[in-house]
């Protein structure tokens, strides 16, 4: 069976999410039968009907929240694989939780309410997850059973969310009509819509196609911290892309540093000599180098950038409009480092995707932006399209996440800020 694909549900609020990530888990046997009797007998408790998503919100330990706010992962396996599904809130006030969710997703499955339809949120869902580089998409037409089954609405909801996908160069991978509710189209055909001749949910899911294993791409590994233990020196991070063995010559950026692996060590854990992306590890090296948080490890075959300028995609959850010239704190892997917008080519309304003039140089809360950002010392990355993990970041304000973003290209160097 293939590795585990992450898969992100995004939709509003109210259009179905948790009701179709439950009965999927049932679908699927991913649940034991004595959960979904626990389940059944607080509802009988409470003397409420049954609904998979209480499944879902036992499972998360929040069924007394009324609405998931934190983004946690559970997994269902189908014959062909297994899926960890990376649960991203549709509430509006949790857009920064779901670009957490995405931007760690292989494939996204956009959730519309049939008989609701379209809302603000569905369209600025697909353009976060068009600016995160998210291109896999299936789009689930939810509550079918509350319309009649009417193959008119599924196909007018179909036209027209097609062509706002459009807009943004994303072509699903499918437009599934199901109810979660009854159960239609999920694992199994429905007579109840025999007009619609496209996959049931899980054959479109099992037809995506695996992405690059994160262990296949260049090394990277930004530390965390330094200690010192038995007399060893530790080089503490998690490995984000690519692998590494004992032996093999690193080039710590920025600082210019080379060292030679002596030993690498987990914590718990036998000696091992080798070790790969999103494992947590401590390398010891042969001879002492100063080197410390916010460095990159890497080899010296295949080196991200190092600079202090580059334009980006971003989208920025602040009540304060974001300006051009306006400073934040840039986090990236685990640098964080003063920055300043530069410039600012371009804004959109995520809702809309209108182009917005840019005469008077700001992204308002909820909008899309293209921006210059220079930085007050050299950052390591990766384009977003070369590597996600190293090209995305978030931008703080006042304390808090107030933008996330995804490096586009490198570009000439300013003067430092």
């Amino acid at each position: 069976m293939d590795e585990a694909l992450r898969i992100v549900f995004v939709g509003h609020v109210d259009h179905g999410k948790s009701t179709l990530v439950g009965r999927i888990l049932h679908e699927t046997d991913s649940v034991l039968p004595s959960k979904l009797e626990y389940v059944e007998q607080i509802c009988r408790d409470r003397g409420m009907k049954f609904e998979f998503a209480f499944l879902l919100d036992a499972l998360e330990e929040e069924q007394d929240q009324g609405i998931t706010i934190d983004v946690s992962q559970v997994s269902f396996k189908t014959k062909k694989r297994a899926y960890r599904v990376i649960d991203a809130p549709g509430h509006k006030e949790f857009l920064k939780n779901m670009i957490s969710g995405a931007s760690q997703a292989d494939a996204a499955i956009l959730l519309i309410d049939a008989e609701e339809g379209l809302r603000e949120q569905t369209k600025r869902h697909a353009t976060i997850l068009s600016l995160l580089g998210l291109k896999d998409i299936i789009v689930v037409i939810n509550k079918m059973d509350l319309i009649d089954y009417k193959e008119e609405v599924f196909n007018a909801l179909k036209s027209e969310y097609g062509r706002y996908l459009a807009t943004l160069k994303i072509t699903p991978r499918a437009f599934i009509p199901i109810s979660a509710y009854v159960g239609d189209n999920l694992v199994m055909k429905t007579s109840r819509m025999p007009w619609y001749a496209g996959p049931t949910f899980i054959e479109a899911l099992d037809g995506l196609e695996a992405h690059r294993r994160p262990e296949d791409k260049p090394f990277r590994l930004p530390l965390q911290d330094v200690y010192k233990f038995d007399k060893e020196r530790l080089l503490v991070g998690r490995i984000e892309t690519g692998s590494v063995s004992v032996g093999d010559k690193l080039l710590f950026l920025p600082s210019e540093k080379e060292g030679i692996v002596k030993a690498i060590r987990k914590w718990n854990a036998p000696v091992q000599t080798k070790a790969a992306a999103g494992e947590s590890v401590g390398l010891v090296l042969q001879d002492q180098i100063f080197v410390e948080r916010g460095e990159v490890a890497c080899h010296v075959s295949s080196k991200p950038h190092v600079l202090q300028s580059f334009s980006a995609n971003i989208f920025w959850m602040g009540n304060k409009h974001l300006e051009k010239g306006s400073k934040c704190l840039l986090k990236l892997t685990t640098q964080d480092v003063e920055c300043v917008i530069e410039s600012i080519p371009k804004v959109i309304n995520s809702s809309t995707l209108e182009e917005i003039s840019t005469s008077a140089h700001e992204v308002a809360k909820n909008e899309v932006a293209e921006v210059i950002i220079s930085t007050k010392k050299p950052v390591v990355f990766d384009t977003f399209d070369q590597t996600q993990e190293t090209g995305r970041f978030v931008l703080v304000s006042d304390r808090d996440v107030r933008g996330g973003g995804i490096i586009l290209k490198k570009v000439e160097p300013f003067s430092a800020i």
